[in-house]
């Protein structure tokens, strides 16, 4: 296989992942636009999205599987608090947490293994 090949083969996945996703979203936002944000049904289901995200995350840390396995817990530990505590000092910004977790626990990663 050359360096095509392999291009073409991520150009495809990505629309295929554009395909599959964009048009719901498309689709919630249009259908979302007369909904109410306080109401009942929509805080059950921030909740049990935000639920399913911390389960997701703490399955990741806890019971890794490919590369991550190798780097020790307390390197995973520690770079999840990291990413809590910069989320924090910067104003409750996502990017940053996961942007530093993600730095740290690359390097990290690169000088364990």
């Amino acid at each position: 296989m050359n360096l095509d090949q392999g291009l073409w083969s991520y150009l495809l996945l990505f629309i295929a992942g554009f395909a599959a996703t964009e048009p719901w979203r498309y689709l919630g936002v249009l259908l979302s636009k007369n909904l109410n944000a306080d109401s009942e049904i929509l805080k059950w289901l921030r909740a049990v999205s935000t639920a399913l995200i911390a389960g997701l995350v703490t399955r990741m840390i806890l019971f890794p599987f490919g590369v991550l396995a190798e780097v020790p817990l307390s390197v995973r530990l520690t770079c999840f608090a990291l990413g809590i505590i910069v989320y924090f000092l910067a104003g409750q910004k996502l990017f940053a947490g996961v942007f530093a977790e993600a730095g740290v626990l690359m390097s990290a990663a690169y000088l364990t293994v």
